[in-house]
């Protein structure tokens, strides 16, 4: 007896060809949504939510992009998964691997259609990704040794990070900022310890960085505005005790007097938490929650700088950057540890007063302050800064730097090329397919700054054959250049990157061949 139906009612299955296509044209489908945003001349998405306020957000970082879609097709969210891989891993690149993933289904749907097996495919594109890995590794530089070439390497991996994003416009500046911003950080990839301000006002050009750090608070009344040589105490405590704070509960008396008694009971109670910060022997006080107007009284008194409200963020960031710890008990001062700062003064950002605090504990410590016209410039501005900066935190612990420009795809189709000609069997048609799909990504550059791509791409291919060639796509002027001159550098580890992640990717979406949908689950009546 045949079994009808193994699932519930409204699951659904797919088999065979039927799922194999959903998975190609979901893939391919994000693939060509995200493929405009590539390359200097790539164009923005706007993005509206659905939520309150309707918030739109304009960006061009592929992650951002594919982070923001609600998407139904199970092979596509593997390829959102891996642009957000590829952010979290080294910042850049995230277009190009969802790009490079797409390309090589696109090629592996015609080879399936023409009867090759999935696996054939996929043992194909193994040798190919190795063989790739291996031609850029035989063509990096490696300027490590040389302080000064290393860092017009990474002025150029900036520069050329920058060109596709909205700061193109000021992109030395911003990659100066972003070089000098890394170069602080002494090797380490943590990016905490840069902080980015965005004040809208002004244009991007006057974005700035300065050393040490920026809280973004006002000093309160009568409190010092300058401190020199500051100990700080970093807290997350409540400074509000001056009211009766026992919810729900009903408390009696039998004249105002008592009512007077209570109210001098909190306070004496608030003066002594007060007595016991000032013992630590501070001159600026750090509280994450609201200090009231009788503490903030008492701590001016003795003066003592003290600012409230400084969010979660803040206190961390000011705990990491001054070598201090976050506090929420005064009773014992030795077991606290205080950070130190030089000087803390107020300065004033466009219409803003903040707090500047100078000649920190932690030397790696700055803040980049960004201008701009409105909100949306300002957090696109953060995106693509944040792409540099984290290109540049990775290139400096693996100094390892190739050309850009279309030029690496071109180094590995070559290779990869060859190797499909030496190789016996159906799987050379895979690892030619791989080369195919590489060869996209150059056309694809070329193809949104409005160029003849047939015409650039034949014409590299045709340079590529000579030893040591350096020409990649000169957008701007729009023909074959010589990317070396240009000085368009990307870093080996973010090509890497691309490289092995679209190759795994699009191996685990060609492996698939049954998709289920599981029933939905039923709301029950609870009536």
């Amino acid at each position: 007896m045949a079994v009808d139906r193994i699932f519930k009612d409204e699951a659904n299955e797919e088999k065979g060809e039927r799922a194999r296509m959903a998975s190609f044209i979901g893939a391919m489908a994000i693939a060509d949504l995200v493929k405009t945003t590539l390359g200097p001349k790539g164009m923005d998405k706007i993005l509206q939510s659905t939520g309150r306020g309707r918030a739109v957000t304009v960006t061009n970082d592929g992650a951002t992009i594919l982070k923001s879609l609600h998407i139904d097709n199970p092979a596509a969210k593997v390829l959102v998964d891996i642009s957000k891989v590829q952010d979290d891993e080294v910042g850049d690149g995230t277009t190009s691997v969802v790009v490079l993933a797409g390309e090589l289904l696109r090629e592996a749907e015609k080879l399936v259609a023409a009867k090759i097996h999935p696996m054939t495919i996929i043992s194909g594109y193994r040798m190919a990704a190795e063989c790739a890995r291996n031609a850029l590794l035989h063509k990096v530089m490696d300027n490590k040794e040389d302080a000064e070439k290393f860092k017009s390497d990474l002025m150029k991996i900036a520069m050329t990070t920058l060109s596709s994003k909205i700061l193109s416009q000021d992109k030395e500046h911003f990659a100066e900022l972003a070089v000098d911003a890394v170069l602080r950080l002494k090797g380490s990839t943590n990016l905490e310890s840069i902080q980015i301000i965005k004040k809208p006002g002004g244009s991007l050009k006057d974005s700035f960085l300065d050393e040490g750090f920026i809280l973004d608070k006002k000093i309160g009344i009568g409190q010092p505005k300058r401190i020199e040589n500051a100990k700080i105490l970093v807290a997350n405590t409540a400074m509000d005790t001056d009211k009766v704070k026992i919810y729900g509960a009903r408390v009696r008396v039998d004249s105002m007097s008592r009512v007077a008694e209570i109210e001098t009971a909190e306070k004496e109670k608030m003066k002594e938490k007060v007595q016991k910060i000032i013992a630590h022997g501070v001159n600026c006080f750090v509280n994450r929650q609201l200090i009231y107007n009788f503490p903030e009284e008492l701590f001016a008194d003795a003066g003592i700088l003290a600012i409230e409200h400084a969010d979660f963020d803040g206190i961390e960031r000011l705990a990491l950057v001054t070598g201090g710890e976050i506090a929420s008990t005064f009773d014992n001062p030795e077991s606290v540890k205080l950070g130190h700062c030089k000087l803390i003064e107020e300065i004033m950002i466009g219409e803003d007063k903040l707090i500047h605090f100078s000649g920190v504990e932690l030397g790696q410590a700055c803040t980049i302050v960004l201008r701009g016209a409105s909100h949306h410039v300002l957090d696109e501005a953060e995106r693509s800064l944040h792409d540099a900066l984290c290109v540049l935190s990775q290139t400096v612990n693996d100094s390892r730097v190739l050309l850009g420009g279309g030029w690496p795809e071109m180094v590995m189709a070559k290779d990869v090329d060859e190797l499909a000609r030496k190789t016996p069997g159906k799987k050379s048609h895979a690892i030619e397919a791989f080369s195919r799909a590489l060869v996209a990504i150059p056309t694809i550059i070329a193809d949104n700054a409005g160029l003849d791509s047939a015409e650039l791409v034949a014409q590299l291919r045709a340079e590529h054959q000579k030893e040591g060639c350096t020409a990649g796509i000169d957008v701007i002027s729009g023909s074959v250049g010589d990317v070396a001159q240009l000085g368009i550098s990307e870093s080996f580890k973010v090509k890497q990157a691309v490289l092995l992640s679209a190759t795994e990717a699009a191996e685990m979406i060609l492996r698939v061949d049954e998709i289920i949908t599981c029933a939905p689950r039923k709301r029950e009546n609870r009536m």
